[in-house]
């Protein structure tokens, strides 16, 4: 039996009878914090039912399985692709599972699997192309064809991490943009994004997971779906709870579930996600009040690339949603990447479906762990970055004497000499090569033989970044240089041997 706290004023079996009577008293999020104001918690615990919740953000863990049917001859794929996005194929033989954040293999690049989902049901024709190294049960080699979601036998939303209870605020202390998962970043705290829709947050109304458990019903994605465990990264001694949710795509609609592209980072889609919290006793009345004054996250500088980023200061989703907060004595413009409107819409939506006696609660088969702790990644080798590997530069100005340039590299035993100005920014880069082709077409300017197309490194890039820069440039050397252009260092692939 589950346990659903102290003060019992209700149950869900009287609910769902007053739900099916047409008399069920049911109200969102925002609603109960005027009513518990007004009348008390003991009042508003006895005369309200239902309250509804609502979230709509980029859920970057989500995506969908798929079962084709069998083809004539059968196939059984090795690797197949949805509108040119990459679908995993290791379940049976026509099941697929694609992911959100997988890109097309195609440019420009801004297409990826969370636009495959919309796109699906939306009821727009998939092209799928599969390809299979055959065996004597499944003959067929090759397919190109195309769907739509009324063709599939199945159609699963399956997101392994979503409706997080709460989200840190992004912001950029360093001078240059970054782009993230929380949208693009501006230097010097030119802004700051969060996520999530505070009140209306659902694991926010029960933070104790008295009825949002495995096996509620909820809103998810225009339909109706289902809570069927802990999130990934669930973390609820630190209120960053998660849910694992699915739900049947044929039922949901491309208004809740959305293909985004964030600049320079990838793909992701929003998810609409509501949840009932049916008042059975005095402390889900109280719970389900909170404001976004009570709702504590902080601000955290994500131009640090480290997995403890540096937390500036703490704060709330009242000074949030006021559209900027204060950082150093600065006042920074912030923004939500979450959509209130649309949250608003879903617990709207969720208490009209409620009141019509299309939708009836049903209690947790089991409650979900409060007391998880949440682990990083265990490392077994040490992480190298630029700064621990490169070496001091050789340099001349751009103004100097080619003859110059070649005895430096006489004498340094180096073969690429970085090209600064008197303040020692990066201008360009000479290398033996250069030297002894420019000796061979009678070449006797500097300026004639630099290479100022340079592509460079930073301190804090890892040796694995560096090191792909120079496989796909076909080079063998990168300047380091600071947030200003300035060259601090080189590192080449003889330090990365």
């Amino acid at each position: 039996m589950t346990k659903i706290g102290v003060n019992l004023t209700k149950s869900y079996a009287e609910i769902n009878e007053k739900i099916k009577n047409g008399d069920v008293v049911v109200v969102t999020a925002e609603e109960m914090i005027k009513i518990v104001e007004e009348k008390g918690i003991k009042v508003a615990a006895e005369e309200i039912d239902v309250v509804t919740t609502g979230t709509f953000g980029p859920m970057c863990s989500s995506g969908a399985f798929l079962n084709f049917g069998h083809s004539d001859p059968p196939i059984k794929f090795e690797h197949l692709w949805l509108n040119d996005v990459h679908a995993y194929h290791g379940n049976a033989a026509v099941d697929c599972y694609i992911g959100v954040t997988r890109l097309a293999d195609k440019s420009p690049f801004m297409y990826g699997g969370g636009h495959v989902i919309e796109d699906l049901v939306s009821g727009k024709p998939i092209k799928l192309r599969g390809v299979s190294s055959t065996t004597d049960c499944y003959p067929l080699g090759e397919i190109d064809t195309e769907f739509t979601i009324d063709d599939l036998n199945q159609a699963i939303l399956c997101n392994p991490r979503n409706a997080y209870q709460r989200y840190a605020c992004a912001v950029n202390s360093t001078d240059k943009t970054i782009y993230t998962y929380m949208g693009k970043l501006l230097p010097n705290f030119g802004n700051g994004h969060f996520s999530g829709a505070g009140s209306l947050n659902p694991i926010c109304n029960d933070p104790d997971y008295e009825i949002i458990g495995i096996g509620t019903r909820i809103f998810l994605g225009g339909g109706i779906g289902y809570v069927i465990g802990e999130g990934t990264q669930h973390n609820p001694t630190k209120r960053y709870g998660t849910l694992f949710l699915k739900g049947d795509l044929k039922q949901m609609t491309p208004e809740y579930l959305r293909g985004v592209h964030y600049e320079k980072y990838g793909t992701s889609m929003f998810c609409g996600v509501g949840i009932p919290i049916p008042i059975l006793n005095e402390g889900l009345a109280r719970k389900t009040a909170i404001k976004n004054d009570d709702i504590i996250t902080e601000v955290i500088d994500y131009g640090v690339p480290r997995r403890d980023k540096p937390i500036l200061k703490q704060t709330n989703y009242k000074e949030l949603y006021s559209g900027s907060l204060e950082i150093n004595g600065k006042k920074v413009k912030c923004s939500s990447l979450s959509s209130l409107f649309y949250a608003r819409k879903i617990a709207n939506e969720l208490k009209k479906w409620i009141q019509e006696g299309m939708f009836f609660l049903n209690p947790p088969a089991e409650r979900l762990p409060t007391d998880t702790i949440f682990k990083p990644m265990k490392v077994t080798a040490e992480l190298k970055f630029v700064k621990d590997l490169k070496k001091e530069a050789i340099i001349c100005y751009e103004d100097c004497d080619i003859k110059v340039v070649a005895e430096k590299i006489i004498k340094q035993n180096m073969n690429h000499i970085i090209i600064t100005n008197r303040e020692k920014l990066l201008v360009g880069i000479v290398t033996s090569f250069d030297i002894t082709k420019a000796i061979a077409e009678d070449k006797n300017e500097l300026k004639d033989i630099i290479t100022k197309k340079v592509i460079t490194t930073m301190d804090n890039d890892p040796i694995e970044i560096a090191a792909r820069k120079m496989k796909i440039n076909n080079i063998s050397a990168l300047p380091v240089i600071d947030d200003n252009n300035k060259v601090v260092g080189i590192i080449s692939s003889e330090e990365l041997m």
